[in-house]
Parts: structure tokens; sequence; C-alpha cells
């Protein structure tokens, strides 16, 4: 079997998490993260959808991160970004941060909004 190097080409990867934390190209932010190709930075959860909707002319999906478990987001949440146009795919924060990093590598326009583990 032969194995690819990721590379990510000067696009924002998230390279580890842990309790409260995140690690995303180096930088440890705490609590909630929103991640784009070209930035990251704190997030106020669920109740902070203005960062979110302007992601529309930049990205196709936002992940959302529900923490350390799969769980729903709130309706009003979800409802307002596909009103919107943003599509939302909703997993826990570890597997949004793997599925982010695969399709970030990819060159797909992606973000990742999450919530600690």
């Amino acid at each position: 079997m032969q194995l690819t190097e990721i590379t990510f080409a000067g696009a924002t990867p998230i390279d580890g998490y842990g309790p409260g934390f995140f690690r995303v190209a180096g930088e440890v932010l705490e609590g909630p993260i929103l991640v784009t190709v070209a930035w990251a930075r704190s997030w106020g959860g669920y109740d902070d959808s203005a960062p979110l909707l302007g992601l529309l002319e930049e990205v196709d999906v936002i992940f959302m991160g529900t923490g350390a478990e799969t769980a729903h987001i709130p309706t009003d949440l979800r409802n307002i970004l596909e009103e919107a146009g943003i599509g939302v795919e909703v997993m826990s924060s570890p597997a949004a941060c793997r599925t982010y990093n695969v399709l970030l590598s990819e060159g797909r326009r992606v973000a990742v909004a999450a919530l600690p583990v």
C-alpha cells in the first residue's frame, strides 16, 4: 500500500483537539471555533449565527461539530442557514474536524463550526 502525505497548500487545517480546546494551524483556541480555508477564530456557539451567514459566498457546506457526541443543532439555526443557502452537516466535533481536513486537502469550499469535546 502506498501512503500519500496530505498537504494543505496554505489552508488552515485542524491539527488536534482536547477537553475544551482545538489546535488549528499550530495555534491553540479554547472554546467553540469557526474555521475556514483562510482563518480560524473563536465562535460564540449556536446563538452566534452571524459569522456563519457571513460565509455564504465562501463555502458550500459547514460541518457543525456538536461536541463529543452527535446531537441536534437548534432548529432555528438550521433553518436560518438552510434558508440562506448554506449546507449544514451535523456530526460530533471529532468527526467534523476529520471530515473538514479531508475535504480541505481536496481543495473544497468547506468550514467547520465546532463545540469542544
